[in-house]
């Protein structure tokens, strides 16, 4: 691969995982659309999900429970097989729609969130998810 292919690959990584994460929440069927169709979804909770139905299904109940979000970018880098993600992200768990969530409905919650998302064809193949929950006082 030619240096100008490369970095076109690299580009091409960062802008689907930044089009994964301002539709994921708002527009899952687009979503969906970054993904291979034998995508794999993971986090650090626990959960295993193999293809987009199961990963739709997953994240129309992850973002039904979530309420008031705020995401904080931390540090973003690609090469031309992954994207990782850094970011921290404040939210209320409103309802409980998380398997294995680590707090009750109710809780306002920090969390560190990293993801590793392996790419290929310029699609997202893989996303491994790693989430440290904490439960940090309402303001207000």
């Amino acid at each position: 691969m030619s240096h100008t292919e490369l970095t076109k690959t690299i580009e091409n990584n960062l802008a689907v995982v930044e089009r994964h994460f301002r539709l994921e929440a708002t527009d899952v069927a687009r979503a969906l659309e970054l993904y291979t169709d034998d995508i794999v979804w993971e986090t650090s909770r626990g959960v295993t999900l193999s293809g987009k139905r199961a990963v739709g299904e997953n994240y129309e109940k992850l973002f039904s429970s979530m309420r008031d979000v705020e995401l904080v970018p931390l540090d973003r880098f690609a090469t031309e097989e992954r994207v990782v993600d850094d970011m921290l992200v404040r939210f209320t768990y409103a309802a409980d729609g998380v398997p294995h969530a680590p707090v009750r409905p109710g809780a306002r919650v920090e969390m560190r969130l990293v993801h590793i998302f392996e790419m290929r064809g310029g699609k997202i193949a893989k996303e491994k998810v790693f989430e440290t929950w904490r439960e940090v006082p309402s303001a207000g």
